[in-house]
């Protein structure tokens, strides 16, 4: 059954960290990271930090239960959205720990995130949901040194990709999670008031095009990136449930 509070996605996203942790999956980076931001967005409802609390609680659970579909769909051997697609087999292979994490917020912001938002309207005016929307951005910055932290004590190096490796790869000039917000609220846009198969194409033809973004997260192209890469991950934690300990939330 999916998730019907924010209480419960928070428990189905503990569940699939455990299972991540016992199986040295490193799909539990995201599910880690995520993890962090629900919890976070439990404390601005509760706060009243949205203009509508109760609307903010469905988009959650809605956006929440994308994902949570999407990983008990692949785990059953089945194929979901080419988006988690690429993230989920990229997560069976080594990477550095920063992409892993980039592949998660790719599938789940650029395509699920504009979908949720649609349907918390239910047919209604988009733009009542614009605030709310904008805000979570803000819920978001005031994670992002925390996260930051706990990124560098199992990637000691990454620093080496923002400082360097930003100017070789325009992937990543381009790749934020401002960005990839702005990107869904264009893509909800274009997909509110379709119907049908119309609907259907729309989210199919956006699929495609953020499994092609998340192809390339997974496998940057250029020499000295590589490099790069290479060298940050020689110093990272080497047990994917060791990294999904330090960054999994402890309230």
């Amino acid at each position: 059954m999916p998730a019907q509070t924010i209480d419960e996605v928070i428990t189905e996203l503990e569940a699939v960290i455990q299972e991540c942790i016992d199986t040295n999956n490193r799909a539990g980076y995201f599910a880690a990271l995520y993890h962090r931001v629900t919890c976070r967005i439990k404390q601005g409802i509760a706060a009243n930090e949205f203009e509508d609390n109760a609307r903010m609680e469905v988009l959650d659970v809605l956006f929440a239960n994308r994902y949570l579909d999407a990983w008990h769909t692949w785990k059953a051997g089945n194929k979901p959205t080419e988006s988690w697609a690429v993230a989920f087999e990229a997560a069976q292979t080594k990477g550095v720990i920063m992409q892993h994490l980039l592949l998660g917020i790719n599938a789940h912001i650029n395509l699920d995130l504009g979908i949720s938002t649609v349907a918390t309207m239910h047919g209604g005016a988009l733009d009542g949901m614009h605030n709310d929307f904008n805000k979570i951005n803000t819920v978001l910055a005031s994670l992002i040194d925390v996260v930051k932290a706990e990124v560098f004590k199992v990637s000691p190096l990454m620093f080496l990709i923002d400082r360097y490796a930003k100017n070789y790869d325009e992937m990543l000039v381009q790749f934020s999670i401002d960005t990839a917000r702005d990107g869904a609220w264009l893509f909800a846009t274009e997909l509110d008031g379709k119907t049908g198969s119309t609907y259907d194409n729309c989210i199919s033809i956006r699929d495609t095009a953020i499994s092609q973004l998340g192809t390339t997260l997974a496998k940057p192209k250029g020499w000295f990136f590589g490099k790069i890469v290479k060298v940050v991950g020689w110093f990272e934690y080497k047990r994917p449930k060791d990294v999904i300990a330090t960054l999994r939330y402890k309230p």
